[in-house]
């Protein structure tokens, strides 16, 4: 009876990772996910098969789920029309309120039937001994046959912890459970008291960015945290991950943040590859729609690195919503997990990140600076004019407010305060980061991502000059004490010189996967 309670409780079971070690001897469990890949088989092969009634009572259950993110998503627009039709009386909610008591009645009765056919199925109740196993001994073999599994993430054991003694060991000031320290903005009315009658008159307009950033303005910075969306790509983020686990030996993790959220993480080593680039570790940081299953990874994985990806929170099998002091609060457990658990120096760590990754990338280029490189493809300065860019212009107090107070992602400040080596990659024909068409290449932000850092390294060699020829042909480096002797002609070839060591054009648009040959390392003295 106590294993079929499991298997009704028991998490979505999705897949079974193949053997892939063909001469292994065969055991009670299916094969490591270190073991090697058999090129004959296929990352399709292995689905977990459902029995007929688990299989209908995972489709009914499934099919409900979508109705109530449906629900919860227009759940203002039927309230407000069900409060113009009359219908929230007390003789209209009553009846309704059985009908749902009856609803919720009928789904935990599906939700048995699946257990029934989970508990019919004997690689289901392997699945689950095997679970429940790890959740009592976290030993290494425990995990090692977790591994072999992929199911609902929610119900994986928690690797590793930001409070572990080990992991703080080392960091100066580490995180409260608040979170980690980010950089403020400065007020926007400089020199006015803040007295309690201003706090009142601006309490209307913090309440609505308030409301505009946690409804609106949270999903269309990161729509890759909406349920929806990740319901249509779940096949896809099922096949990345068997590819990753199955053929290039990854192995997943999950980490726990200082605010409790639950990071989804996947480690892919070449350490012990004859690749010398195998020594080193590049973090991936994803897009706002973008998730490690079939994100940036795949461009140092093609190049031979070792490769640890992550999930933003709310993202597939991550937790929690993507607001920024939530990103940094995951970025930095995810470098504590590379420095403390998968042992590499933070001078062997490179920091990769695309598009709206250049946030969480900048800011552990920050916090940790003897990280060895930090290199950002398609990313920008600073989020207010981007968003600025898609709303309405009588908008633009509103939209500049939220940003600054619950969505501000400065690339630039952040980066500035990293002096290790920078490479920048600019796409030419950029349709999202620009601010006008992509066309415009002036208008890409990644332009004005480049001159502050230079004007911050170099303020002596990007005078008025070296600023004018920058600006001609865009690219950036690291920081001299150079150009204060200099002849104004000489300060405009240092400044382009400067430029072009640290900005890469590439040809392509936004969402084009960057290719292996364009992952290069920064340039540095």
């Amino acid at each position: 009876m106590a294993k079929l309670l499991s298997c009704v409780l028991g998490p979505r079971l999705y897949k079974i990772y193949r053997e892939r070690d063909s001469e292994r001897a065969p055991s009670s469990v299916p094969g490591t996910p270190t073991s090697v890949t058999n090129p004959h088989s296929s990352s399709w092969d292995t689905y977990y098969q459902p029995r007929a009634l688990e299989k209908h009572a995972d489709s009914i259950l499934a099919l409900a789920s979508v109705f109530w993110s449906i629900s919860y998503y227009s759940s203002p627009f039927a309230f407000f029309y069900l409060y113009r039709k009359g219908y929230l009386s007390l003789s209209k909610v009553v009846p309704f309120s059985h009908y749902a008591g009856t609803l919720l009645l009928l789904l935990a009765g599906v939700a048995c039937l699946r257990g029934i056919g989970r508990w019919t199925n004997p690689q289901y109740r392997q699945f689950i001994t095997i679970l429940e196993a790890t959740h009592r001994n976290h030993s290494a073999e425990n995990k090692r046959q977790l591994a072999n599994y992929n199911f609902d993430f929610r119900s994986w054991p928690v690797d590793f912890h930001w409070e572990e003694p080990s992991s703080r060991k080392e960091s100066r000031g580490g995180p409260s459970r608040r979170g980690v320290a980010l950089l403020r903005p400065e007020p926007l009315h400089r020199g006015t008291a803040d007295t309690f009658l201003n706090r009142v008159k601006k309490l209307p307009c913090q309440i609505t960015s308030y409301l505009v950033a946690h409804t609106l303005g949270r999903r269309m910075l990161y729509p890759g945290s909406v349920y929806l969306l990740q319901k249509a790509l779940m096949p896809v983020l099922l096949q990345g991950q068997a590819r990753l686990v199955e053929e290039c030996h990854g192995r997943r993790a999950k980490l726990l943040a200082c605010d409790g959220n639950e990071i989804d993480t996947m480690f892919v080593d070449r350490r012990g590859t004859a690749e010398p680039q195998g020594q080193k570790l590049v973090i991936c940081c994803e897009g706002n729609a973008g998730f490690y299953e079939v994100g940036c990874v795949s461009t140092p994985l093609e190049a031979g690195y070792s490769v640890l990806g992550w999930n933003h929170p709310g993202f597939a099998g991550s937790t929690g919503v993507p607001f920024p002091q939530n990103e940094a609060n995951a970025m930095d457990v995810v470098v504590q997990f590379a420095i403390h658990r998968l042992g590499f120096q933070p001078q062997d760590i490179i920091l990769y990140a695309w598009s709206i990754g250049g946030f969480t990338a900048t800011w552990a280029a920050m916090s940790y600076p003897d990280i060895s490189a930090v290199i950002l493809d398609a990313s920008f300065d600073d989020l207010v004019p981007l968003a600025l860019k898609v709303m309405p212009d009588s908008w633009r107090g509103l939209v500049t407010r939220t940003v600054r107070q619950h969505l501000n992602l400065n690339n630039a400040e952040q980066l500035c305060r990293y002096q290790g080596p920078v490479l920048l990659i600019r796409r030419t024909r950029d349709e999202i980061i620009t601010t006008t068409v992509p066309e415009d290449i002036m208008s890409n932000r990644g332009n004005d991502l480049l001159l502050k850092l230079l004007q911050h390294r170099y303020p002596r060699v990007m005078a008025e000059e070296g600023l004018r020829v920058v600006r001609q042909w865009l690219e950036a480096s690291s920081q001299l004490e150079e150009g204060e002797d200099m002849s104004a002609d000489g300060r405009r070839q240092l400044a382009l010189f400067l430029a072009q060591k640290h900005l890469n054009n590439f040809e392509a648009t936004h969402c084009t996967p960057l290719p292996a040959q364009n992952f290069q390392m920064p340039w540095h003295l």
